[in-house]
């Protein structure tokens, strides 16, 4: 089974240049006036799985609290460094986790549409 992760969002440029100069995706694909809406596929070529973010004139009223979160894992620690590097040099804060789980295997940072992302440090050897 493959999965996609699907998100509307009021800034599709801030979104894109988030995930792929932040944290390390690539544009799969994309789409313009598909029905209204334009939208990108990102991720990794490797993987069976991808974020798509779609965005149409309709300004999107978020709806989310502090337990809605996407996890990502670096397979090695050198990734993971590389990663919360990154995150630090482009001026990202990372900000405490209502679960305190999250604040002791991995930190959290705010997407450019204020929902969260852990990048945890438990698979990362």
């Amino acid at each position: 089974m493959k999965f996609r992760f699907a998100r509307h969002t009021n800034d599709l440029d801030k979104l894109k240049l988030f995930y792929t100069t932040i944290l390390g995706f690539e544009v799969l694909g994309s789409f313009e006036n598909h029905n209204n809406y334009d939208g990108i596929f990102l991720g990794k070529q490797i993987l069976d799985w991808h974020l798509e973010f779609t965005q149409t004139d309709e300004i999107v009223a978020f709806n989310f609290n502090e337990d809605d979160i996407l996890v990502f894992y670096p397979e090695t620690i050198v990734e993971y460094n590389v990663l919360i590097e990154n995150i630090s040099k482009n001026n990202i804060n990372f900000i405490a986790s209502k679960n305190p789980y999250w604040n002791t295997n991995g930190k959290m940072i705010l997407d450019p549409d204020g929902y969260r992302i852990v990048i945890s440090n438990l698979k990362a050897k």
